[in-house]
Order: C-alpha cells, then structure tokens, then sequence
C-alpha cells in the first residue's frame, strides 16, 4: 500500500484511518465471528468520509467491504488486504417528522441504541433480535424483527434512504426519487452503494408483552405442531419463535417457545398468548410487559474458535410433515440449533414484486446454526447437507441475513429469477463494475449504449 496514498487519505477525512499496528486495528478488523486481515480501515463521521474511502478504493482497485454492526454471517464486514468502511460512527437516531412517526437512523446505528432512543416517544421499530446488529446490514437484507406479523420486515416501513454510490454521487432513495434504486435496497443488501441513512416509520408501541414459553423435550413434536397450528390462525400481534437446542452429547434441553405480543393491554395479550400455554406440559413462563428496547439482548460470547455454520430456508406451509422430518432427522446432530420463527402477517400483504426481498407468501423461516468449529465440523458438512436436501420438499428460497456460505446456488435462493434479473439491472446502473461485491452479490447487467 502506498504510504503517501494512505497520509492523504488520513488527512483528508474528518473521521479516521486506522492500519496494522495501531491499538484499535485488531478490534475494527474483525467481524463478530469472522476474523479479518483488511490493509486499512476507514471510520467514517459524515458522507463525505464515505465518499472518499470509496473513491480511494477504487482507485487503488481494493476489495472493498463496508462494516455497521460487523455481525455478517458469512463476514461480509472484513477482508484480507482490502479496505473497510467503516459507518459506526454515523450512529444518530432523530424523529423528522413527529406527525408522521418519521424517523431518520444513521446506518451505523445499533439496533439496541435506536430502540432505546425511541422509547420515550412511545415508539418502536421492528427489527434486530441483538442490542448491537447494525441497523444498515440488518435492513438492506429485509429485517425480520419481533413485531414482523403486525409491521411487517424493516424495509416495510423505509420510506427514504441515503446512498453514495459507486462513483461517488451521493443520492436520496425513496417512491418518488431514484425509485429503482429504492426498490432494490430493500432486501437487496450492499450491491448498490454505502447507505449513510435511513428514513423509516416508527410504530406507536409503548409497551410489548414478551418472554419466554418452556415446555419438555419430550414434547418437542407434539408442541411445535400445535405452535404451528395456532400461529396460523393467531392475532398479527403475535410474532413468536420456536427454539430447538441441541443436546452437545447430553440430555435433550427443553423447547423454548418466545413470544412478542405488540401491545400494552394485558387482557389481550393473555387471551392472544393463552393458546400457547397449553400446548404440552408447561414447565415455566416468563411473559411479561416491557419497553420494546428491554427484549433486545447482547450477543452471547462464542467459545474461542467457534465459528458457526448458518443456513436458512422458508416455508410456504409449516405442515405436520415438514416438522416431522426436521425433528427426525435433527436428532442425528448433537451440536445443531434449529428456529422456526413466524410470519405471515403484515409480511405477507406487501406484494412479492414491491420489493427485492421476494419470500412474502410463507408461514415460518427456518434457521440452522452448526455450533463449534470449522474444523471440527467440517466431516458434518454431507450430512448436514443430506438434513437440507430432505427438507427441500417443504422449504423454498432463503434470508440474505441468515447465510453464512452465499456461493450461486444460495444467491438464486435469495433471489427468484425476476427479482434477480431486476436487481441486475439495477446494479448495471448504479455499480457497473462490481465495486461492491463483498455481499450476496448481484452480478451487474450490461447497460445499453446511448445513440445520439
């Protein structure tokens, strides 16, 4: 790297450029579970820090990956050699417009920090399970939060967004500006440029009711069929996850059931809720109201080493079937974490072509994690395969946000032919050569020449 290249840079940014060596290199390098070796890092403060780590890294050819709560499955957040953005810095949260409930969020912000910010308007944004997932990386993939059934994903409620793009142009997304653009930042992750913010909707929310349902592990099938059964019909204040741990050599752990009722009245949320408390024998409930900032929890620390393996899937129907090939064949792994998360909702009422996030007409989202590391999981991976391909059946597409391998196979998963095609195009326009491909990467669509 050419050292008079990088004092330029440094002098030039308001922000800073942090390199090999210095105190805070080690920690900015590193996404949340993917260790990185970038040759530079760029803290943004304003767009115009932005603009300008862009253009050095196209001027100097870098791989380029832009970092806002660096929790990335697939450590789209680092790289080796190459530069990250980094937008942490561009972190307020500010209602614009309080007649509207609109408010404007700094990509850099954290998830935790916006909903606390928001909590004394009474209001809430769906969106985040984490205190400090980023709100850009989060919202670019779709957002599906703890009120995903009455509010539907993140992206259903941006109504405007900031983005310096690849060359440099710093531009407002929304219905009536740049609409393609608009459209294709809503679930098509970082293909297009570096957001800086965000516009979005907040929702009148002053309190939720949330915990957790426990019941045996011996009931596993029985409780996650009535789930199923129940979720289907439920209130769309009901947003609610199953969790199956995994048993690491041991006795099964229990089924825990978490749930989310969008509203402060307790008689309705325990007539909303009381179907799940009887779905088997129930050991414990811990549902309780509080403010939507107090059920996002930090990440837990991963055992040294531990780099987990990360795939998703939906379901247009959470059928008996489909359970029961999850819960039979799950069993064979003692260090596979299985979700089921719901939807329906809010989420299935936004037309499957209105924005680049395709998967609307689903009833759950299905997650896998492989715990422990690479190497010792790396015999598990035919037969982890094998566990997909008998799911294939009843599953179709996948989330951006919950991939931690995207080769082409997952990206056409992401991705349905037409919105590809869309999102090509889109990327021709705004990023022809592929400056921003350290995402679930959308190949850019050859642009037609101009005739004078």
């Amino acid at each position: 790297m050419n050292t008079a290249l990088v004092s330029e840079l440094s002098e030039g940014v308001s922000g800073e450029v942090v390199l090999p060596g210095d105190s805070a290199y080690e920690h900015l390098s590193n996404g949340f579970v993917h260790p990185g070796a970038p040759a530079l890092i760029v803290l943004c403060h304003d767009t115009e820090d932005v603009r300008k780590a862009i253009r050095f890294a196209r001027d100097n050819s870098l791989v380029l990956s832009v970092r806002s709560g660096g929790h990335s499955n697939a450590g789209f957040c680092t790289n080796e050699g190459g530069i990250i953005i980094d937008v942490s810095a561009l972190n307020g949260v500010e209602i614009v417009d309080p007649g509207q409930n609109l408010v404007r969020v700094g990509a850099g912000a954290k998830w935790g920090e916006a909903a606390k910010a928001l909590v004394p308007h009474n209001l809430a944004i769906s969106s985040g399970d984490t205190t400090t997932v980023g709100v850009g990386g989060l919202m670019l993939g779709g957002g599906i939060g703890w009120m995903v059934r009455k509010y539907g994903l993140a992206i259903d409620n941006l109504v405007a967004a900031e983005v310096v793009t690849a060359d440099g142009r710093v531009l407002r997304a929304s219905a009536e500006e740049n609409a393609d653009l608009f459209w294709a930042l809503r679930g098509g992750g970082g293909n297009f440029g570096v957001v800086t913010a965000f516009e979005i909707v907040a929702r009148p929310v002053r309190k939720v009711h949330f915990g957790v349902i426990t019941y045996p592990a011996a009931e596993r099938v029985t409780v996650l069929k009535g789930w199923s059964d129940y979720m289907r019909t439920a209130s769309e204040d009901v947003t609610s996850t199953v969790g199956m741990f995994p048993s690491f050599g041991e006795e099964l752990p229990p089924l825990f059931i978490t749930v989310c009722y969008a509203g402060d009245d307790p008689e309705a949320a325990a007539e909303a809720l009381r179907p799940l408390l009887t779905l088997g024998t129930l050991m414990d409930q811990q549902v309780k109201p509080m403010a939507y900032a107090e059920i996002l929890e930090p990440p837990g620390e991963l055992p040294p080493g531990w780099l987990p393996r990360v795939k998703s899937s939906f379901a247009p129907t959470c059928s008996h079937d489909f359970i029961d090939v999850i819960t039979e064949n799950v069993v064979a792994f003692d260090n596979v974490f299985v979700e089921f998360r719901s939807l329906g909702g809010a989420v299935r009422r936004v037309a499957a072509d209105a924005t680049a996030f395709a998967h609307r007409d689903v009833e759950v989202m299905v997650n896998t994690v492989v715990l422990g590391a690479a190497d010792d999981n790396r015999e598990l991976e035919p037969r982890f395969q094998e566990f997909w391909q008998k799911l294939a059946p009843f599953t179709s597409g996948a989330y951006s946000n919950f991939l931690s391998q995207m080769d082409e196979q997952q990206i056409a998963a992401v991705y349905p032919p037409e919105t590809y095609a869309r999102l090509s195009a889109v990327k021709g326009k705004y990023d022809p050569e592929n400056l921003f491909d350290q995402n679930p990467n959308i190949k850019p669509a050859a642009q037609p020449v101009a005739v004078a």
